[in-house]
C-alpha cells in the first residue's frame, strides 16, 4: 500500500509540477502595473499564489512531450497514454479558491461544512488522476515503468526541497 501511496502522489506531484509555469502580473485597477510576482505567480485578490493557466498548460505540455520521448511508447501504448495525460492534464481554468469574505459570513458549522465539501471534490480529483496513472502505469513494460519512477521521483524531489521540509538532493542541509 506505501508504493501504491508513493507513486499515486509521484504522479500527482509530476503532474503538479508540470503544471506550476511563469506568469506575468496583472496590471492594478488604477492603471500602475506592479513589480513582477516572485517565481511567476499572480496574487489574486484574496492574497492566493495562483500560476496563469495558459502558461501552466504549455509546460504541461512540454513536459508530457518529454516524458513520452523518454518512455518510448510503442503504438499498442498510445491509447493508455492519451487517456493518462487527459486525465492529468490541468484544467483550462484553476479551481476556485474559497473566498474569505463568504467564508467570513458562515457560522463556524457552515463554514466546515463548505470546507469539507471542498476538500472532498479535491480527494475525488486527485483520485481520478491517481486511478488514471495506475491505468498508464499498467499499460507499460518493466523498462518503461523503471523510467516513469524515476522521473516522478526526480520531480517528487525536486518540489519537496528544504523549503517543504524535506531533505533535497542538491541542497545539503
Amino acid at each position: 500500500m506505501k508504493s501504491l501511496t508513493k507513486i499515486g502522489w509521484s504522479a500527482y506531484l509530476l503532474v503538479a509540477t508540470a503544471c506550476i509555469g511563469l506568469a506575468q502580473a496583472a496590471p492594478t485597477p488604477d492603471g500602475a502595473t506592479p513589480p513582477p510576482a516572485q517565481h511567476g505567480l499572480q496574487f489574486s485578490d484574496s492574497g492566493h499564489h495562483r500560476p496563469d493557466p495558459a502558461r501552466r498548460l504549455a509546460r504541461f505540455e512540454r513536459h508530457s512531450a518529454e516524458l513520452k520521448a523518454r518512455l518510448k511508447l510503442r503504438a499498442d501504448q498510445e491509447a493508455a497514454w492519451t487517456a493518462f495525460t487527459s486525465a492529468v492534464k490541468p484544467p483550462a481554468t484553476p479551481p476556485s479558491r474559497p473566498d474569505r469574505a463568504e467564508l467570513a459570513r458562515l457560522s463556524t458549522p457552515e463554514r466546515l461544512d463548505r470546507l469539507e465539501t471542498l476538500q472532498q471534490q479535491h480527494a475525488q480529483n486527485m483520485s481520478q488522476r491517481h486511478q488514471a496513472t495506475k491505468a498508464f502505469y499498467a499499460a507499460l513494460d518493466a523498462e518503461q515503468q523503471k523510467v516513469f519512477d524515476a522521473e516522478t521521483q526526480r520531480l517528487m524531489d525536486h518540489r519537496a526541497g528544504p523549503e517543504h521540509g524535506m531533505h533535497h538532493p542538491h541542497h545539503p542541509a
